[in-house]
């Protein structure tokens, strides 16, 4: 690396180029890089010049991004492919991946990874901000399937940790809220999944009031390989979009139902436990749950594969009850300029603390709050954010004052993912591996106490 890319040239372009359009970052210089060596050359340049070190992927977390005006941005898009060890059952994943890399590579086998809903999102930072997939009721948050990561840290060394080699570092980075190191790739385990019954409904939210109570209702109970999303969506039209879904406001449960073995039977008598009752209260205007491979998960949701300009906000919320569901449609429905507000049902294995996974290994909410709106013009901005704090009051008896670093919407929004104790412990790691604090820009806020 002869020097990074500066504010005009072509390579700063490209190595600040964003997913969220609307959070694109302005550091003082930045570089991408393909290699470790790469990785290793950005550190010495930082260091030498009195700059920090930042870090992405895709951008799609840019709305979280802190200042930069002192800082070197470093995007990671390392060469390699994924490597599937079916006989183990992992997959070491260089950092710049995104998750559909890792779905195309892993289905063949029959195997899954605890991937997000996105097939656009970097493997890397979803991991370490505590991601929670479709499959994570059945096991567990996503950094707690990570088995190895390595990254360079602030020497410019190259250090692999695990359970064995720098625990204590190896449980800082998963959850921790960054500001260790630039993490160049990372191994992860994988399941037995070799088919799932995975789709969507749709309904006019004049049968939400029905509709979305029974949902709620289920997912007290409901078996931990069956995972759910319930979204009150304001799409506009779109050449390719179904009219069902811009016709008005719509509501739309989504997930999947997973299997351990071919025979779909238990999953599907699952699917229907559900699905039956719902469909009973009123017909879907649109309805694609089916029988399907693990790779066409990432479809379910809908996310956007193009970047957007967007903003959003996150909660967690305790249970709610029919009078905390009619509260979210009241503040989500009609009139609203949110294009998406989303209850995402967690519990089972994700709610259980697990001993040998990072700081962030458990979350006890019963449910994800997050929305997103457009950010295409100052308008539409002020619209969003104005009705993202009026559903954030409305929900306020229900929130547990937690987040999960992966949902956060934007860098000045209420976020605590971690306690005290925990907080003091990370600031010791850092202390250590990054004593001159050459990383602590990429820290999130409320995970640290060193500034």
């Amino acid at each position: 690396m002869t020097g990074p890319g500066l504010p005009g040239n072509a390579e700063y372009e490209a190595a600040t180029r964003t997913f969220n359009l609307a959070a694109a970052p302005t550091p003082a210089a930045a570089t991408t890089a393909h290699t470790v060596a790469d990785v290793q050359a950005a550190v010495r340049y930082a260091t030498g010049n009195g700059l920090s070190v930042r870090t992405h992927t895709t951008g799609h977390a840019a709305a979280t991004f802190g200042p930069m005006a002192d800082a070197l941005l470093v995007r990671t898009a390392l060469s390699g492919e994924v490597e599937v060890d079916v006989a183990a059952g992992t997959a070491k994943i260089p950092a710049g991946r995104v998750w559909g890399d890792v779905v195309a590579a892993t289905s063949p086998h029959g195997l899954v990874s605890a991937h997000g809903t996105a097939a656009t999102v970097g493997v890397v930072g979803y991991l370490l901000r505590g991601g929670v997939s479709f499959y994570g009721r059945e096991f567990g948050l996503a950094p707690n399937t990570i088995r190895a990561i390595e990254l360079v840290v602030a020497d410019g060394s190259v250090v692999r940790v695990d359970a064995q080699h720098d625990a204590e570092l190896f449980w800082a980075l998963r959850g921790g809220g960054g500001g260790f190191g630039v993490v160049t790739s990372v191994e992860i385990a994988l399941f037995d999944v070799p088919a799932v019954i995975t789709g969507a409904s749709f309904w006019p939210a004049a049968h939400a009031p029905d509709v979305v109570p029974a949902w709620r209702a289920w997912t007290a109970e409901a078996p931990t390989v069956a995972s759910t999303s319930l979204r009150v969506l304001n799409l506009p039209p779109m050449p390719g979009r179904p009219e069902a879904l811009t016709s008005g406001p719509v509501i739309c449960l989504d997930g999947v139902v997973l299997s351990r073995t071919d025979d779909l039977t238990a999953a599907s008598r699952i699917a229907d436990g559900l699905l039956a009752p719902l469909r009973a209260i009123a017909e879907p205007t649109l309805d694609t749950w089916h029988e399907a491979t693990p790779d066409a998960v990432p479809q379910t949701h809908m996310d956007p594969p193009n970047p957007v300009f967007g903003m959003g906000d996150h909660m967690l919320l305790n249970e709610i009850g029919d009078e905390g569901v009619t509260t979210f449609l009241e503040a989500t429905g009609p009139g609203s300029p949110l294009l998406a507000a989303e209850l995402r049902q967690l519990g089972g294995a994700l709610a259980v603390p697990n001993t040998t996974g990072g700081v962030l290994n458990h979350v006890t909410a019963r449910f994800v709050y997050q929305c997103v709106g457009s950010a295409a013009d100052p308008d539409a901005t002020k619209a969003g954010l104005h009705r993202a704090d009026l559903v954030r009051t409305a929900l306020t008896p229900w929130q547990t004052g937690r987040t999960i670093p992966s949902f956060v919407g934007s860098h000045s929004q209420p976020q605590r993912h971690l306690d005290a104790d925990q907080v003091t412990a990370l600031d010791q790691v850092r202390a250590r591996i990054d004593p001159a604090g050459l990383f602590q820009g990429d820290i999130m806020p409320n995970a640290t106490a060193r500034r």
